[in-house]
């Protein structure tokens, strides 16, 4: 019969929301940058406010349609197979995305460089004593968080989070419903505390968000994990409203797994930030 399938694989159709996507993420782009310039007349918040309000639309459309297709059928064992690996290869980009944050950390601590003023500009800036901060981290006068209070906390609530989502998974592959539920339900709690402290941590931070390496440094490694907390949270949040539909099963729920997978990896990320970050970056100077 013409036409009829033949394979496992999945071909997909036209579709209009790559390319709404694509349109989405210049518009955002370019309120971003006009709302940066700090231009009045740029209407620049109102750009980037239309641009990420069709960015979630188009979100929230293509993994409709990839939800419908899994009902549908056409998630076959080898669809499901290439789809992991896309979620792995996604997760490699992230880790790599931090590696250059922990990069610049390292650097910053193991070369750490003196004021210079060029032309009237201050380069490799590293604390606000100019060259009495001269091969020194933390910069010297700078006090940093106790490791062992707030950022601690949280590593007992991101460690639990991943015990809680483990036991979901199992619960799936179990059929047990109700457990996976209960499961999800409390990693998402958790994964919200763990957001609630880090905002009230940054609110009583004894250093700057900017003028300092040590500080940028920090907020922008902890800051990025931070706001990888939030999209997990969000993805075990859509996959609670899944299971409570019974979209799940034993057999077929890569959504679900797929939300592990990054749970996880956020969970990993934090543990090597506060090893480095907080109790190696921090280690001899004064805490706040």
């Amino acid at each position: 019969m013409a036409g009829a399938k033949n394979h496992d694989y999945h071909i997909l159709p036209p579709d209009i929301w790559p390319l709404v996507g694509a349109f989405s993420a210049f518009v955002m782009a370019i309120g971003g940058i006009r709302w940066m310039h700090d231009d009045m007349y740029s209407f620049g918040p109102l750009i980037f406010a239309i641009g990420l309000s069709a960015v979630s639309l188009t979100f929230y459309a293509w993994w409709a349609n990839v939800i419908k297709e899994a009902h549908e059928g056409y998630h076959t064992p080898v669809v499901q197979l290439h789809m992991r690996y896309g979620m792995i290869l996604f997760i490699a980009s992230e880790v790599m995305f931090f590696v250059g944050w922990f990069w610049s950390w390292f650097d910053f601590s193991l070369f750490p460089q003196p004021v210079e003023i060029v032309d009237g500009v201050v380069t490799n800036y590293i604390g606000q004593e100019g060259a009495a901060a001269l091969l020194q981290w933390p910069p010297k006068g700078i006090e940093v968080l106790n490791a062992f209070e707030l950022p601690l906390l949280n590593t007992m609530i991101l460690l639990c989070s991943g015990t809680t989502v483990t036991w979901a998974h199992h619960s799936l592959i179990h059929g047990d419903r109700k457990s996976m539920i209960t499961g999800l339900w409390l990693t998402i709690i958790l994964g919200a505390l763990f957001s609630f402290i880090q905002a009230y941590e940054y609110s009583v931070a004894p250093f700057p968000f900017a003028g300092i390496n040590y500080s940028s440094a920090f907020y922008m490694a902890t800051g990025f994990h931070g706001f990888h907390v939030l999209v997990g949270t969000i993805f075990l949040i859509v996959c609670l409203a899944r299971a409570y539909k019974g979209h799940f099963t034993p057999q077929q729920h890569f959504g679900f797994e797929a939300a592990a997978w990054y749970w996880h990896f956020v969970d990993v990320v934090w543990l090597f930030l506060f090893i480095v970050v907080y109790v190696w970056g921090g280690w001899g100077a004064p805490v706040h």
